[in-house]
């Protein structure tokens, strides 16, 4: 479960699971039950944490901008528990999107003055393929071809006073016709792209943790490396 809680990473993993001090910043003991919220910088890891404890971060990080906080951790005895509780808390939408590649190039859209991958709500009773391909043909004005899924993420965000839980399917495609392509304004995209190695080195640094982690899965999966992403932090 690849989670973010607004654009902010979240791990929940087993406890018996190895991890190096190394690549945290901070490390909290789970008994140690005064978090607070300048324990949260850097990358964090919460070792052993109760289900309470999980519950008041992520309300924390809902709703306070934690900008020094660049990802955490949690380590658990149930993991499929937790996950199912996390669930509990949210409504659940189900999206779809994709990575289009062109030769050499993937496209992105640029909407709310950053980079994204095209995206968007699966209508009812719709399956995550037929969705993600009808929005990211909608969005772009393009058709595709599909050819496998990349990955699944999980964003968390409040849309009027609601908890969200948004789950989105990505899935590979390729372009079988650009020529009307053009950015669909009802959805605030302003620009659609290919984006080339170089250029897409550029835009992953006005982009979302999210997006890049979706086309890092991309890059493994593929065996491309459009971007160099493993440099960006």
């Amino acid at each position: 479960m690849k989670l973010f809680v607004n654009s902010i990473p979240v791990r929940i993993q087993k406890l018996s699971k190895g991890f190096k001090i190394s690549d945290y910043d901070v490390i909290v003991n789970g008994g140690n039950k005064n978090i607070y919220v300048g324990m949260l910088i850097g990358d964090v890891l919460i070792n052993d944490a109760s289900i309470a404890q999980i519950d008041r971060i992520f309300r924390l990080m809902r709703r306070k901008r934690l900008q020094k906080l660049r990802s955490i951790t949690f380590t658990v005895n149930d993991r499929e528990s937790v996950k199912h509780f996390v669930k509990s808390r949210f409504k659940i939408i189900k999206a779809g999107g994709g990575i289009v590649r062109k030769n050499n190039s993937l496209l992105m859209i640029y909407r709310l003055n950053r980079w994204d991958l095209p995206k968007g709500k699966l209508e009812k009773d719709e399956y995550w393929e037929v969705g993600a391909k009808r929005e990211v043909e909608e969005e772009c004005n393009i058709t595709v071809n599909m050819e496998g899924k990349i990955c699944s993420t999980w964003h968390s965000y409040s849309l009027n006073g609601k908890n969200i839980l948004k789950k989105t399917v990505w899935y590979a495609m390729s372009c079988v016709d650009d020529s009307e392509m053009n950015p669909q304004i009802t959805e605030d995209i302003q620009a659609v792209e290919w984006k080339n190695d170089e250029a897409l080195r550029e835009a992953l640094f006005n982009t979302y943790p999210s997006i890049r982690y979706v086309i890092q899965r991309y890059q493994s999966r593929y065996n491309t490396s459009p971007g160099d992403t493993e440099e960006i932090s």
